[in-house]
């Protein structure tokens, strides 16, 4: 296939760069005082996003933009058994480590640290955009197509479970259930995998005590409100008492040591009490118009594995973003997942910048 090259869909861009400044100048706001109580610097946070995530990640982004994407298609084994052999390493004594969560989901490299399953989150979509790319209509047979797709996607899954991080689990099965659904599968063979998804959830809630807490917490969090129904709470109290103008950028009061993670999976909520209703609305319509160019982008893109990649990203920021929001509002349980570009995380916002400059060099291409 004869491929030609124009500019890039510069909206696109252009919104997801935004939305970049937007989160560090929130994640300077919301880290300073914790960081000035943890490490007696008030932009250590911030710092530490610039050095390893923004970086790092404009500098992948401008590789990916600019080295053609079918060269992903050729090397879609490799990097999925990369990513099975990253979401290893935390198993290992000495590499592993907690970081002080319940999972033991990071692994440590003297005085940095990276989590795999961020990586896993970007290379489960290329392998499997080629893979079903490759495939085609028999993703719609149950045995040649679907079971063997959802059985390659399980596998980092699996892996994941092991940990056990329950906030990736949910994004890394939403993706993979968005893939399928991108592929064409048959409506019936997804709505089994959902039910199966829903039971699956529900295991590993009952499965951990403390899992448990926060879907009870979730379903009644005033029964709670200094225990598990604590963070929760705090939440909603920085989102009402922004209002519509909020207090001002830099004057939350719930960051002082009240608002647990506010660096991290709380940044909405602080977002919402220092800029107020209307900005966080608008905040949501900037990610909406990001997935808006995106599977714009994915409508014209010269092949099918084209159209899956792109598909696959903007279905991961679109299904994190909102992962993330709806625990924050109470729309859905407290998972602990950050809010991609702008929760404090390295790894993430670079890998989320790899994930851009691969959207980006799709929407360069058009078929002839």
């Amino acid at each position: 296939m004869r491929r030609t090259y124009h500019p890039p869909d510069y909206r696109f861009l252009g919104a997801v760069l935004v939305l970049l400044f937007f989160g560090i100048v929130i994640l300077t706001s919301a880290s300073s005082v914790v960081a000035l109580q943890k490490f007696d610097d008030s932009y250590f946070f911030v710092k530490r996003q610039l050095l390893f995530g923004v970086l790092p990640g404009i500098v992948a982004m401008y590789i990916f933009a600019k080295l053609d994407y079918h060269v992903m298609k050729k090397l879609s084994f490799i990097i999925f058994v990369g990513v099975i052999g990253l979401l290893l390493l935390p198993f290992i004594p000495g590499i592993g480590t907690s970081l002080g969560t319940a999972a033991k989901s990071w692994i440590a490299i003297g005085a940095y640290s990276l989590q795999p399953a961020e990586f896993a989150k970007l290379g489960i979509i290329i392998f499997l955009a080629a893979y079903m790319s490759q495939i085609g209509s028999k993703i719609r047979n149950i045995k040649e197509g679907f079971l063997v797709a959802l059985g390659l996607g399980m596998v980092p899954i699996c892996l994941v479970i092991l940990q056990p991080d329950i906030g990736t689990v949910s994004i890394l099965f939403a993706v993979l259930y968005a893939m399928l659904f991108f592929g064409q599968a048959k409506y019936r063979h997804l709505l089994l995998l959902a039910l199966a998804g829903v039971i699956l959830f529900f295991v590993m809630i009952w499965a951990a005590p403390y899992r448990t807490a926060r879907f009870t917490t979730f379903l009644h969090p005033e029964l709670d409100p200094l225990g598990q129904g604590y963070h929760i709470n705090q939440a909603f109290l920085a989102i009402g008492s922004g209002g519509f103008f909020g207090r001002g950028l830099g004057h939350s009061l719930q960051k002082f040591a009240y608002l647990p993670e506010v660096h991290a999976d709380s940044i909405y909520a602080v977002m919402a009490e220092e800029l107020g209703f209307l900005v966080a609305l608008a905040f949501l319509f900037l990610l909406l118009y990001i997935a808006f160019r995106g599977f714009v982008i994915a409508k014209h893109a010269p092949d099918s594995f084209g159209k899956l990649l792109v598909s696959g990203i903007i279905a991961w920021f679109m299904i994190q973003s909102f992962l993330n929001i709806g625990a924050m509002v109470g729309l859905l349980p407290l998972t602990g997942v950050p809010l991609p570009f702008v929760s404090h995380g390295g790894t993430a916002l670079m890998v989320a910048l790899a994930g851009v400059g691969i959207v980006v060099n799709v929407s360069k291409q058009t078929s002839t």
